[in-house]
């Protein structure tokens, strides 16, 4: 069988399942959009029409959809898929998990079936099997940065529809940084008619001396609008993939600031950045900044449903609040002990602000120094020691580490033949090999681990083949990890079902890193 990620359990039987031109979907009320949806996969290839009924046909071969309380136990991703001579039967609990059985169905077929034209001189079969199915993590994500360079609409389509493909149900979607904001704010449109455009871009490693340092006088920029952002939200809630929006605070924030420059520590003018790297350009903490910050997150929230929003953290240089009068009249207003605890403040304001408005706030480790948000999450980056903390003092943890889930690291050691990638070296088989619970992590601190996701920063990665490139097949070895039983994992296997897959990728128009 080569189905990816490998489902939980799996038993052959003889025998194999023809689809034809009189095989009949089976839904009800409750399954008939998942029914249709999969009808619409299974035409153009084929070529066949399919008829919809309520009921199995009588002597005719017919894919049946059906939900049932009797698997809760699964959970609401888990499902059954049973493929017999005349019948195929998709269960589960839960619509996403009779989504995920239309997914491994898919991938019982020949790969063709993805194909969007008809495909002459192929038998439409599918093995028998028995296939009972869960995910291992509630959490299994990717996350694309639009900010050090913008990517088209489709593009973050597509990348959702192979989200899906894989049985990943979160995008993280990293929206603003220094080097571009990319979300429309109506309240605030400077945002996105100053803060959206660079004049031009870096090229070539950045040299952090910033001594040597040549652009390409092109400007460079874009933004999604609020219309189109629903859109996305509307195409990924259609495939169960839920849009974790981030909105960078207190740092990586200079193109805010180059749009509204009061936000800032200094009152100096800015452009947004056209290099990269840390940025000692910062957001102030006052009432009025505070305030801006939350008109902008009630507008994020009134565009995303999920429960989750990402407010960043990381990577905040605290030089302009050591300098500035007001930061540190505001440090001893609150009674704070250091620039540190302040940002922990600012983290705080924005973690009651969420959870007055039932969402949860998640931002990368850092948000730990100076003392956690009370209801925050932590997204485990430098590493796996801020997730452990976080988890062994009550907190939920979304595994990211630099080590293992940076796939804008080099997938070659032989760097001059590979695109230019911003350093670290990670294979397909260390991302393989990738265990989310750290091994000395007590049960009661464990079950606060979430899951994990891929990050793909777009500093040296200017378009979507190259970010494709980036993702692919690295992205199917995680979708592994955060999927499949933690024990039986079998590289060797994986890579046999792999070969298969990645002619499935082919078919899809995806440009991944071929196999050494």
């Amino acid at each position: 069988m080569n189905i990816l990620p490998r489902p939980a359990q799996l038993i052959e039987n003889e025998g194999q399942f023809t689809l034809t031109d009189g095989t009949a979907i089976v839904v009800d009320p409750a399954t008939a959009s998942l029914g249709r949806r999969l009808a619409v996969e299974l035409a153009p290839a084929t070529g066949f029409t399919f008829k919809f009924l309520n009921h199995p046909p009588m002597g005719e071969t017919s894919i049946e959809l059906k939900l049932t309380s009797r698997l809760k136990r699964l959970g609401k991703e888990g499902y059954t898929l049973h493929v017999e001579p005349g019948k195929v039967s998709l269960r589960a609990a839960e619509l996403p998990g009779l989504f995920y059985a239309t997914r491994s169905l898919l991938q019982l077929l020949p790969v063709q079936i993805l194909r969007q034209a008809r495909v002459q001189g192929v038998a439409w079969t599918a093995p028998c099997v028995e296939i009972e199915d869960r995910p291992r993590f509630a959490w299994r994500g990717a996350m694309l940065d639009v900010s050090r360079h913008f990517m088209p609409k489709e593009f973050v389509k597509k990348l959702i529809d192979l989200l899906a493909l894989h049985k990943l149900n979160t995008f993280h979607w990293h929206l603003t940084d220094d080097q571009g904001w990319r979300i429309e704010i109506k309240k605030y449109p400077r945002l996105t008619s100053a803060g959206a455009w660079r004049k031009e871009t870096l090229v070539g490693r950045m040299d952090y001396s910033q001594e040597n340092l040549t652009y390409d006088g092109i400007p460079h920029g874009g933004f999604y609008t609020q219309e189109d952002v629903r859109e996305i939200v509307a195409y990924a809630a259609q495939r169960m993939v839920t849009i974790v929006p981030e909105i960078e605070m207190p740092g990586h924030s200079q193109a805010a600031l180059a749009a509204y420059p009061e936000l800032g520590n200094t009152g100096r003018a800015l452009e947004v950045l056209t290099h990269w790297g840390i940025n000692e350009d910062i957001y102030n903490v006052n009432e009025s900044t505070l305030t801006f910050m939350q008109d902008v997150l009630s507008e994020v929230l009134g565009l995303f449903p999920g429960t989750f929003i990402h407010v960043g953290g990381d990577e905040v240089p605290k030089i302009q609040w050591k300098e500035s009068p007001e930061a540190q009249a505001r440090i001893k207003a609150l009674g704070l002990a250091d620039e540190d605890a302040l940002q922990s403040y600012f983290i705080r304001r924005m973690d009651a602000f969420l959870n007055s408005r039932g969402r949860r706030l998640v931002g990368w480790d850092e948000i730990l120094e100076g003392g956690l948000a009370e209801n925050a999450t932590v997204m485990s980056w430098r590493g796996e020691e801020g997730g452990i903390r976080a988890a062994t003092s009550g907190h939920d943890v979304v595994m990211a580490p630099n080590t293992y889930t940076y796939l804008d690291y080099y997938q070659s050691e032989d760097t001059g033949r590979e695109p230019l990638a911003i350093g670290g070296y990670l294979p397909l088989s260390e991302v393989y090999a990738y265990e989310p619970i750290p091994h000395d992590l007590p049960p009661e601190a464990a079950r606060h681990i979430l899951g994990a996701q891929a990050q793909l920063w777009t500093e040296y990665i200017p378009t979507p083949k190259q970010a494709e490139y980036m993702f692919f097949p690295r992205l199917s070895a995680l979708s592994e990890v955060v999927w499949s039983p933690g024990e039986g994992k079998d590289y060797a296997d994986f890579l046999r079902r792999l070969s298969v897959h990645l002619q499935r990728l082919d078919i899809l128009d995806v440009h991944y890193r071929r196999l050494d």
